[in-house]
């Protein structure tokens, strides 16, 4: 196994995440809610970080570096196509949000479409698909138990 440095860290906390120090930065990244394999390896790139060093071994500038790419990567030029929520309903601006603030915002999303009852609010009210799936057949745990076919059993008057 390959020395470890005097000053290597086990844990590492980006992003209200802890992370384990043995992983490499692109890797680190992917355990953050709201990050992919793709916007890690952006970030790695618009910050020019080595992706395939340990985490572990980043000292704190390094580390602040990164925290702050994955909090304004449009500070970084990335471009508004790779971040999560373009054009805010309520700020108009492009941005790339990460843990706690992705459920936070889906839930103040829901809550104004169910306010305003657009047909995707109603959907969502009524516990039915929203982008257009067929519901003859699927989505049984949301209308209750299958009934089948009654039979009309043997017709009066028939021999």
């Amino acid at each position: 196994m390959a020395e470890q440095s005097k000053d290597f860290k086990h844990l590492v906390r980006i992003a209200n995440t802890d992370i384990d120090g043995n992983k490499t930065v692109q890797d680190a990244m992917r355990r953050i809610k709201g990050v992919s394999f793709m916007y890690a390896n952006m970030i790695c790139t618009l910050a020019s970080l080595d992706r395939h060093a340990k985490i572990g071994d980043m000292n704190d500038s390094a580390l602040e570096k990164i925290e702050d790419a994955l909090r304004n990567p449009v500070k970084y030029g990335a471009p508004a196509w790779m971040l999560n929520r373009r054009r805010d309903y309520e700020s108009g601006e492009d941005m790339h949000v990460l843990t706690a603030d992705i459920d936070f915002f889906k839930s103040n999303d829901l809550k104004r479409m169910k306010m305003i009852k657009c047909y995707k609010g109603i959907r969502h009210m009524e516990g039915l698909p929203v982008r257009g799936q067929s519901t003859k057949s699927n989505f049984r745990k949301n209308k209750g138990k299958v009934l089948g076919v009654k039979s009309a059993g043997k017709k009066a008057g028939t021999t």
